[in-house]
């Protein structure tokens, strides 16, 4: 488990499923600006639920957010599109409602730098979002993360194609916070 003060990262639990399921999936706009795919029905035990417990994997790594003291289940990140050969991985986050406006976006946005610079010797992390998630955009840009451009209209969105923007962050142009164990 990967923890600051304020929140943690550990592996998803059988018991994290149907919660982050009903508050995080089954927002159909929320999720539909969260994913590139277009959002479909699923039962919280389906196999293909993005939040189903899976085996370790090369090329993404999953986590359930919990906060601190409490262990209470707050939301889901993780790393996606881990590319070992150049080193680089995208990051997203996505915390339950009773969770968001708590400035915890910015503690996971920084655990998730550690585990990918410090714990997988990854040299770039990247923030794909809309460019209308300015909680997102203002935790990964508190964290260090630079605004690198704007794909505009690239995705289609709850109806209507948005603006897209790209933010990264290299190894050599992050540095650790005190607090990380």
């Amino acid at each position: 488990m990967l923890h600051n003060t304020r929140v943690a990262l550990r592996a998803r639990h059988d018991a994290d499923v149907p919660v982050l399921q009903a508050e995080l999936y089954d927002d159909v706009a929320t999720r539909s600006r969260a994913d590139s795919r277009p959002w479909q029905p699923m039962s919280p035990g389906a196999a293909e639920s993005p939040y189903a417990v899976a085996a370790p994997s090369e090329e993404a790594a999953c986590f359930s957010v919990t906060a601190l003291p409490s262990g209470e289940l707050a939301g889901e990140a993780l790393l996606w599109g881990i590319d070992t050969h150049n080193r680089g991985a995208h990051l997203g986050i996505s915390l339950r409602p009773a969770f968001r406006g708590r400035g915890l976006a910015r503690e996971v946005v920084t655990l998730l730098c550690h585990y990918g610079f410090t714990v997988r010797g990854l040299h770039r992390l990247q923030v794909d979002t809309l460019a209308e998630n300015l909680p997102m955009i203002a935790a990964a840009t508190r964290v260090g993360f630079t605004l690198e451009g704007t794909l505009r209209r690239s995705a289609w969105a709850y109806g209507a194609h948005r603006d897209e923007v790209v933010l990264g962050l290299l190894a050599e142009d992050w540095t650790a916070p005190g607090d990380l164990a």
